[in-house]
């Protein structure tokens, strides 16, 4: 049993000696005479949250749908017979149906039964996945949110609620790995003429507002190029632009292309573009006028398209694969990129192509805020990096990158990380305690910080309980090793691999070439005897494979990095990252970085076959 609180005082009129409140989204008003009443209920009234959230399956959802049988017939015929790919277990995406006006609830846009009967039948037709319908705020409980594996914003518009709380179950929940799937007018939700940033912490997950108005009438064509004509959620379209009739939004900060993955825009070349037309100066200075994208908030996966003003759009061929696709990269079924296209390049692409990820790690930049490593990430191009808990997080949060972080402080860091276009998907912490209290903290502020892999030398009898933890948070946890005062046990790989013998594959290796070449231990020995215990990478080339060595700029020292790439794609190894963490000439090493990053790019291309 939980509290709920069902009335929401919005204001109250001291003319009339009213109170204006809100009640499961009903407004009412009442005499100050019943404002004892509403305060006894509100105190005392306690409910079972899953019965006051409402939400209703797709066999019960005809309310969400009614549209002609002839409408039905058509979306019926346009939508694709297959998904792309198969799901890997049933899945449940709540449809939430909201248009508000200030306190005023609005009917929506007239396209929303027809585009809430196509995601159904897509998800029912192909086995995809299940819908859930609700037009309930109460579903944003926390507890609530976890049975579903994407949330879809079908044409929300407005703010659709102020509850604080509310709002941040809604970040951790796509931040903390749930899929967000937006449509048209979800990005005008959370705006409200002139204001539009009244939540900017959505803004920052979805990846922009809506601001400026429209340029084009919702009867008139426009023509849409293919930004990255191979991206899986663009197969529909063959690299083909394309002509649409459909109301465009604009968007405007924090819409950039170094936060997420342009699909599809305008093509401002074959479009009608004159003067007289609404085109905000920024947009038609630099022609970004976005209508799809793809992008990551934590470990959750965000798409977004302003396709859907039209009720056509519900039964065109491409449209509705396009959704598909999008539908089933958000729930993680279809693997696809999210590298911000402003950090896209042809080494990025190898990158991609082999299922490598290149990030830094913060210990490259130790003497530096989290926020400062954050920040020379981004400058490097990078779209990855890892974060370290004896680091302060910045000027003004002097804390450690740590569990004992508040909530509005992880929420900052969030922020950060999402405004430079980065996803921290490492975590060192050095010893994991085995005391279940304490090691819940960590993993809780992994999931919080939706990081993928703990790095860290907790002491073996610990393992069990660090293994349940991991199984449960889907947290790996790869065992790094330093030399043998530090490490005299995980500084050798056959020893992890007997170590993790039995145990999930959640448990493996970081191995950190540094470490290994200072003890005499080749890295490449080293890598092919772990396998696919092989969990993270902490990059190094060094001088000399003895306790004499150093960093060097990669490729140039001792260390078999060009070998140790070609094995780990050969056995088809993807480390959650490629950790450069580079230990040597501390405060004048950007230099020696960037070249390192230049060396992995060359092989990553060449081991990807493309020509130069």
């Amino acid at each position: 049993m939980q509290l709920a609180t069902f009335f929401i005082i919005l204001s109250i009129n001291n003319t009339t000696q009213k109170l204006l409140v809100m009640k499961n989204n009903l407004i009412f008003q009442l005499t100050t005479e019943k404002v004892l009443a509403v305060a006894i209920f509100i105190i005392i009234g306690h409910t079972n949250i899953a019965k006051a959230q409402q939400i209703t399956p797709t066999a019960k959802a005809s309310s969400y749908f009614q549209i002609p049988d002839s409408s039905r017939q058509k979306i019926e015929e346009a939508a694709p017979a297959s998904s792309q790919v198969k799901a890997d277990r049933p899945k449940k995406i709540l449809v939430f149906n909201m248009h508000r006006n200030g306190l005023e609830f609005r009917k929506g846009h007239p396209s929303v039964p027809y585009t809430n009967y196509a995601i159904q039948h897509l998800g029912s037709s192909t086995g995809a996945y299940e819908v859930w319908f609700s037009r309930d705020t109460l579903v944003f409980q926390k507890d609530f949110l976890k049975q579903f594996d994407a949330i879809c914003f079908n044409n929300t518009a407005g703010v659709l609620f102020y509850d604080p709380q509310l709002r941040q179950n809604l970040l951790d929940y796509v931040f903390e790995g749930g899929g967000f799937i937006g449509t048209h007018a979800a990005g005008a939700t959370f705006c409200q003429w002139p204001k539009y940033d009244f939540f900017p912490d959505y803004g920052m997950m979805l990846g922009g507002f809506e601001s400026g108005g429209h340029p084009w009438k919702p009867h008139e064509w426009i023509n849409l190029k293919i930004d990255d004509p191979i991206h899986p959620v663009n197969a529909t379209f063959n690299g083909k632009n394309w002509d649409v009739s459909d109301e465009v939004f604009q968007f405007t900060d924090p819409y950039s292309r170094n936060r997420q993955r342009a699909l599809i825009s305008i093509d401002t070349s074959n479009t009608n573009m004159d003067m007289d037309r609404r085109i905000l100066p920024e947009r038609r200075a630099d022609g970004d006028i976005a209508i799809s994208w793809v992008k990551r908030y934590g470990k959750g996966k965000i798409f977004y398209t302003s396709l859907g003003h039209n009720s056509h759009l519900a039964w065109n061929p491409k449209v509705l694969k396009h959704y598909l696709d999008g539908f089933q990269f958000a729930l993680g079924d279809l693997q696809a990129p999210t590298t911000p296209s402003q950090k896209v390049t042809p080494a990025m692409l190898a990158h991609e192509e082999l299922g490598w990820k290149l990030g830094v790690e913060a210990y490259t930049f130790k003497d530096n805020t989290f926020f400062e490593v954050i920040e020379k990430t981004d400058s490097l191009g990078l779209a990855y990096v890892g974060g370290l808990n004896v680091q302060n997080v910045s000027k003004d949060i002097p804390k450690k990158l740590d569990h004992n972080l508040s909530i509005a402080e992880i929420q900052q860091i969030r922020n950060k990380l999402s405004s430079h276009g980065l996803s921290m998907l490492t975590y060192f912490v050095f010893d994991i305690p085995g005391d279940k209290k304490e090691c819940e903290k960590i993993f809780e502020f992994g999931k919080k910080m939706g990081v993928e892999t703990f790095i860290s030398e907790p002491k073996i009898e610990d393992l069990d309980l660090i293994e349940e933890y991991c199984k449960r948070y889907d947290i790996k946890l790869a065992i790094h090793n330093h030399g043998p005062r530090l490490s005299p046990v995980y500084m050798y790989p056959e020893k992890i691999v007997e170590i993790c013998k039995g145990r999930s594959p959640l448990i493996g290796a970081a191995c950190d070439f540094g470490h290994w070449a200072k003890e005499g231990i080749d890295p490449l020995e080293a890598v092919k005897t772990l396998g696919d215990r092989v969990i993270t990478i902490q990059m190094h080339d060094q001088s000399e494979i003895n306790a004499n060595g150093h960093d060097v700029p990669w490729g140039t020292g001792k260390v078999q990095l060009e070998e140790i790439l070609q094995f780990l794609k050969e056995k088809n190894i993807n480390p959650v990252m490629f950790g450069l963490e580079y230990s040597y000439n501390w405060g004048k090493s950007l230099p020696d970085i960037v070249e390192s990053i230049q060396y992995f790019n060359y092989q990553t291309r060449k081991l990807a076959n493309q020509k130069y």
